[in-house]
């Protein structure tokens, strides 16, 4: 098995994740910016992943601004590639430095204190942002806001104001809305850390304007997002405070101050092909053996699913990704210990941690690849969800179940 391999459930976990966060760490904007994108070489696998942001080998994040992903112990880190921008307006605003976008954050938060002031301006090669520690006398508290541009009506727009999966990304609650100007607006009241391990929170707003200006506000119940205790029992800013931050016409200035890069596409990539006229969940559910009841499934998507199934020994979650034409990562995916099926199909067999659910969650992972490059790829867990203790001692489908499942003429015959 080699070293690194490409993550197929990164990407839908990047999706789900980037609503989450990042933007207070720099770090995180840095790596956004560095762009890693669909069929691109993961660190070694640690899970499958988190559709999606943050966890099964997805998401999210994907990713966003800060498009977070999700690392295998549950922590955030961006995965989005470059800016998605639309074309340029004719007339671009004046550039804002990092002190600007600082001293806004702090004209539109309520009356308090500020300290650890960071911002970075529209000049910049890399998304604008600004932070502070901010105290309304109930606390210390961590908010961040960045702004970046994105297809107006692309995927990334949709996935980015659109609830995640609560499979992946637990959270208390998650609204959704379009406002007077057309603009969507997604609120999440979530955590820091998906498995709760730390009850640092973490409540985010993500909006995306007709015309394709993308804010992204986070804020924590924290002075840092990490690696801090709490200082307090919430965020300072209620559900509407986040939305009336988020939705200030300030920043969509700041949006329309950013350079355009002309290296980014203007058009909507073509999605990589998935199961012909269906989807991955219900073509799952299909293949399953028998006294294996499907307990909930995710929703229809022609390239990632999960079922949760229940033989009455304890729930256990079994995902799934589909893509058309991986022959350049095979090289990558199978190394000497994979085995070739008489029609060519490579296959590797990986058992190991699921790690985010604890010590006593494991993974088992069927990994195929025909001749022509189509791979299909399914891991089941012992525990329905992958960031939940065990519920069983093992998966509910054997290594040999999954393999038949994976190698299924099924998932590329038109339904």
């Amino acid at each position: 098995m080699p070293v690194e391999e490409h993550d197929p459930f990164e990407d839908h976990f990047a999706a789900a994740l980037r609503h989450t966060g990042g933007t207070f760490d720099s770090d995180r904007l840095d790596l956004a910016d560095r762009g890693e994108t669909r069929g691109r070489t993961l660190r070694r696998r640690r899970a499958a992943v988190t559709g999606g942001v943050t966890g099964v080998a997805l998401v999210g994040l994907g990713v966003t601004l800060v498009l977070p992903g999700l690392q295998a112990d549950g922590r955030q880190h961006s995965v989005a590639g470059s800016p998605t921008a639309p074309a340029a307006s004719p007339g671009r605003s004046a550039a804002l430095s990092g002190d600007d976008l600082v001293r806004t954050l702090k004209k539109l938060l309520p009356p308090g204190t500020y300290s650890h002031e960071e911002g970075r301006g529209t000049s910049d090669s890399r998304r604008p942002y600004a932070q502070v520690v901010y105290d309304d006398g109930k606390g210390k508290a961590a908010v961040a806001v960045a702004v970046d541009r994105v297809r107006p009506g692309s995927s990334q727009a949709l996935e980015t104001t659109a609830c995640p999966d609560k499979m992946f990304v637990p959270y208390d609650a998650c609204t959704t809305s379009t406002l007077a100007d057309g603009s969507a607006l997604m609120i999440l009241q979530g955590y820091e850390y998906p498995d709760r391990r730390v009850d640092t929170k973490l409540w985010s707003a993500q909006l995306v304007t007709p015309k394709g200006q993308y804010i992204s506000v986070q804020e924590w119940n924290s002075a840092a997002e990490k690696d801090a205790p709490t200082s307090r029992s919430r965020p300072p800013l209620s559900p509407d405070g986040l939305k009336a931050l988020v939705s200030a016409q300030e920043w969509r200035t700041a949006a329309d101050a950013m350079p355009v890069d002309p290296r980014v596409p203007t058009t909507e990539p073509s999605r990589p092909q998935g199961v012909p006229g269906g989807s991955v969940s219900s073509t799952l559910a299909t293949l399953l053996p028998k006294g294996v009841g499907v307990v909930s499934k995710s929703v229809a998507d022609p390239g990632f699913g999960y079922v949760v199934v229940d033989d009455g020994r304890g729930a256990s979650m079994v995902q799934v990704n589909v893509q058309a034409d991986m022959s350049k990562e095979e090289g990558q995916l199978f190394g000497p210990d994979s085995r070739t099926l008489p029609d060519g199909t490579k296959v590797a067999t990986h058992q190991g941690p699921g790690e985010k659910g604890g010590r006593e969650v494991v993974m088992w992972t069927v990994d195929t690849m025909r001749p022509d490059g189509r791979r299909v790829v399914i891991s089941a867990f012992n525990s329905g969800a992958q960031n939940t203790p065990a519920t069983r001692t093992a998966p509910a489908l054997t290594l040999k179940q999954m393999q038949a499942i994976a190698t299924s003429t099924k998932w590329w015959v038109r339904g």
